[in-house]
């Protein structure tokens, strides 16, 4: 059921506009303001409205197919320098590598609380510095190599955590946004006024045209943004933080498995 609503919920919020262009539509026959001829202009502003929104779709799904993947990559990096650290908790260093541990846990639960906006990047940046501290202690305790795998891993981190940071912060041509949203109103409001024979379809046209801009528009939008959660819920357009969240749990059971207090 919630992935029903989920897939349906941004058809559901533009739906109001599409009903409120009707009624708009209705109003305007009544009070006879229909004061514009139907020609072929219509089409080609019409056509060159939907290569524009096409356009805006093409770009942000570029970034989109790319953000799929940078959780992924942060929990393979997280979970490749806690293995490093279960090796040396398990050999000379056990303190070290306990203390390790609980650095790479809280990082994994950092970038998620920046995600859903309730710690800053620079909080998270700053516990993937920390880890320095922990590479330092190591020295007396594990070889050179290990050392040097979790400094990449370490490096990795802040190369996807500065992209996702990027395509966060950073709007798709926003006057492409612009020009998609004056033209989709314009022509709203042209079909509004436009006299259409027999009226019964220029209702649905117009109440179609209305709901596939406003939802194009929308989808774009959330798009743009594929990591804009919400607390308690997920959109359908935005990525999964499942491999964080699973990684997560996984080192929660490590603890409770290995850990002495």
């Amino acid at each position: 059921m919630h992935r029903m609503l989920s897939k349906w919920s941004m058809a559901l919020k533009v739906l109001p506009l599409a009903l409120a262009a009707t009624l708009l539509k209705y109003g305007v026959h009544a009070l006879d303001l229909e004061v514009i001829s139907l020609n072929p202009l219509f089409s080609g502003l019409l056509a060159a409205t939907v290569f524009l929104i096409g356009f805006l779709i093409s770009g942000v799904l570029t970034d989109y197919k790319e953000s799929e993947r940078l959780p992924g990559e942060l929990a393979v990096s997280l979970e490749a320098i806690f293995d490093e650290g279960t090796i040396v908790r398990r050999g000379k260093g056990r303190q070290e590598g306990s203390a390790l541990l609980r650095e790479v846990q809280g990082i994994a639960r950092s970038i998620q609380e920046w995600l859903y906006g309730r710690e800053t990047f620079g909080q998270v940046m700053t516990g993937v510095t920390r880890l320095n501290d922990h590479f330092l202690a190591l020295e007396a305790v594990t070889l050179p190599p290990f050392i040097t795998r979790m400094k990449q891993e370490q490096t990795a981190l802040r190369r996807v955590l500065t992209r996702v940071r990027t395509i966060k912060e950073t709007s798709f041509v926003v006057s492409a946004y612009t020009i998609a949203e004056i033209m989709s109103v314009l022509l709203i409001i042209g079909f509004l006024l436009a006299k259409i024979d027999p009226f019964h379809e220029s209702v649905f046209f117009v109440g179609l045209i209305t709901f596939l801009f406003a939802y194009m528009l929308r989808l774009i939008k959330d798009l743009d943004d594929p990591f804009e959660y919400r607390e308690g819920s997920r959109d359908a357009d935005e990525v999964s933080l499942k491999p964080l969240q699973e990684l997560e749990a996984r080192m929660q059971s490590w603890f409770e498995g290995d850990l002495t207090p």
